[in-house]
């Protein structure tokens, strides 16, 4: 996964998990059962989100690096 891509999933689950989180509120005032399970979704969504972004944060720029030390040229 490129740092590119985890930036993009990254704020779609947070924001679209945040989204989620505050329909659920809405929906709970008719429906409790399935306004809690949307809370739910949504708080999960979010948190998934937080922990890509200490993922991201450990990933090296760019592309994903098959070596740790770059080669030498004679």
């Amino acid at each position: 996964m490129t740092t590119d891509t985890a930036d993009k999933l990254i704020w779609t689950l947070i924001y679209g998990g945040l989204l989620l989180a505050s329909l659920g509120i809405f929906v709970r005032r008719d429906h409790e059962p399935i306004g809690w399970t949307i809370i739910a979704l949504g708080a999960l969504a979010t948190t998934v989100g937080a922990v890509l972004v200490y993922v991201r944060s450990r990933m090296k720029d760019g592309a994903v690096a098959t070596e740790s030390t770059p080669r030498r040229t004679p």
